[in-house]
């Protein structure tokens, strides 16, 4: 998408090999950026290394030197894997820097391709501009055919596109003013990273659904989708980026902010808490490892149950087993042990295989296990296959008794907002009822923590206030705090036509 002549344009289109299915729902992406600083894209590579767990289909890196111009690179895989060598690095040099790590969630799923790779560039009459996007624009297809009618040509399947679209068609003199309205038309859950050659810039939708924070590192600035990418570099943490709320950072002026938007209610994605983020993040003020122990108290509470000990499922059940365990003072231990190594595939994915594929990621032990009435711990349950391979596992183990805890409520509804969750008749809890549930994964008990309780654990004393939810919850509730205009378009039906 480069049209500057400076620009260096760095691609692979090497094809890449998805990991076996493991049944959870996938994270949607992470942005970062910095400015003021020397060598801009080691920043980045390492916030986006921080970030890797957001995405990992592919990442992204654009940067400007003010001899140079811009500079990007856009790889298929892992950050480790393309964006460590000198050579690399080299080719992009500045001050200021913007990158995205990747997994689809609009578009042609499954299909990514380096078109679709972020950061986009684009080049306007007041010069170039960079910009990544965590999220999803739930008006992203009616935009892009009022787009294509005017006489837009789009390079990738990605929502994110629109944007850079929607502000080479805006009459602003600045680039942040462009943005300023080309956001204004977009509906949906976005935090996007922004760079010219100069600035940085960060902004929010006016829920706050999806993520931002604002750092400090030296005499230069950072933004990044969690604060775990501003410790790997050394930043202080400042603030979060509020919901609504747009920042413009130079190295000489620092931190300005403008509200773009009119104000609204937060409606932040309580999934973050759950899953999402890294648990040695921040969100809200709060620890997201002690929140995720507090789900594992609440659960303890709500579900108790005569066992011998608790176990994870490795590693997003874990904080929530621990909270579990202290809770109910059941003895913790590492029932299941994670393959760290196991990587993308390394093996043709035959249907044998496949079936494999739980097993090459996950080992019961055994002998801890062997006649014991077991507890397991997990995030949650999306189509429940996984769930039935490690139940398996666990039986085979010897295990006397096998009762999942999770901690989350049942994913009933999909994510519309960036995060790619199956269709809702996918949803094992979209068509079955706990105790159905239950008998479809033959064990002992299952239980789901409540959204009273979910609520509670971050930090909600009185629950889920059901007249106005202080974060979406969508995937849980059904209760879209932005409407799905594409969706409903295509015919999705909402919560009140399925009851």
């Amino acid at each position: 998408m480069f049209t500057d002549s400076k620009a260096a344009t760095l691609t692979d289109t090497l094809p890449l090999a998805h990991p076996f299915d493991d049944d959870k729902l996938k994270e949607e992406c992470g942005v970062f950026g910095v400015v003021g600083v020397t060598d801009a894209a080691n920043f980045v590579a390492l916030g986006l290394h921080a970030l890797q767990h957001r995405g990992q289909e592919a990442g992204g890196i654009v940067t400007h030197h003010p001899e140079t111009g811009f500079h990007q690179a856009r790889r298929m895989g892992l950050v480790r894997d393309n964006f460590t060598s000198p050579a690399m690095m080299a080719k992009l040099p500045g001050g200021i820097g913007i990158g995205h790590v990747r997994y689809s969630t609009a578009g042609a799923k499954g299909q990514t391709e380096i078109r679709d790779v972020q950061p986009f560039f684009g080049e306007f009459a007041m010069g170039g501009a960079a910009i990544a996007h965590n999220g999803n624009i739930t008006n992203a297809m009616s935009l892009r055919r009022e787009l294509i009618e005017r006489g837009s040509i789009f390079q990738s399947h990605s929502d994110s596109e629109c944007i850079i679209h929607l502000m080479a068609r805006s009459m602003g003199r600045r680039i942040p003013d462009r943005m300023e309205e080309a956001l204004r038309k977009v509906e949906g859950a976005f935090s996007v990273v922004a760079m010219t050659r100069t600035k940085l810039i960060g902004c929010r939708d006016p829920l706050g659904v999806r993520p931002l924070v604002l750092g400090k590192i030296g005499d230069g600035w950072a933004l990044a989708s969690e604060t775990c990418a501003l410790d790997i570099i050394g930043a202080e943490f400042v603030r979060e980026i509020e919901p609504g709320e747009m920042v413009v950072v130079t190295a000489e002026r620092g931190v300005e902010s403008h509200q773009p938007f009119r104000p609204a209610k937060s409606r932040f994605c309580i999934f973050e808490h759950v899953y999402f983020s890294r648990p040695d993040s921040q969100l809200g003020g709060r620890s997201v490892y002690e929140t995720r122990e507090n789900i594992g108290r609440e659960l303890a509470k709500e579900a108790p149950v005569d066992a011998d000990l608790v176990c994870p499922v490795p590693d997003s059940g874990t904080p929530a087993a621990i909270g579990y365990s202290l809770q109910s003072g059941i003895p913790y231990a590492m029932g299941i042990i994670r393959n760290n190594y196991m990587g993308r595939t390394f093996i043709e994915p035959t249907e044998q295989i496949r079936n494999m594929g739980v097993r090459l990621k996950l080992n019961v032990n055994r002998a801890l296990i062997r006649g014991k009435r077991v507890i397991l711990v997990d995030d949650s349950v999306v189509r429940g296959t996984t769930s039935r391979k490690i139940k398996e596992m666990i039986l085979d183990a010897g295990a006397a008794e096998v009762h999942f805890r999770i901690a989350s409520p049942p994913t009933s509804w999909p994510c519309f907002y960036g995060v790619d969750t199956p269709e809702r008749e996918k949803l094992l809890a979209a068509t079955m009822s706990e105790d159905e549930m239950r008998d479809h994964l033959g064990v002992d008990s299952l239980r789901f923590i409540s959204l009273d309780g979910l609520y509670r654990a971050v930090g909600e004393a009185n629950g889920r206030n059901k007249a106005s939810p202080a974060y979406c919850d969508a995937c849980f509730s059904g209760e879209y705090p932005v409407a799905p205009s594409d969706m409903i378009e295509q015919g999705f039906q909402g919560k009140e036509a399925a009851e």
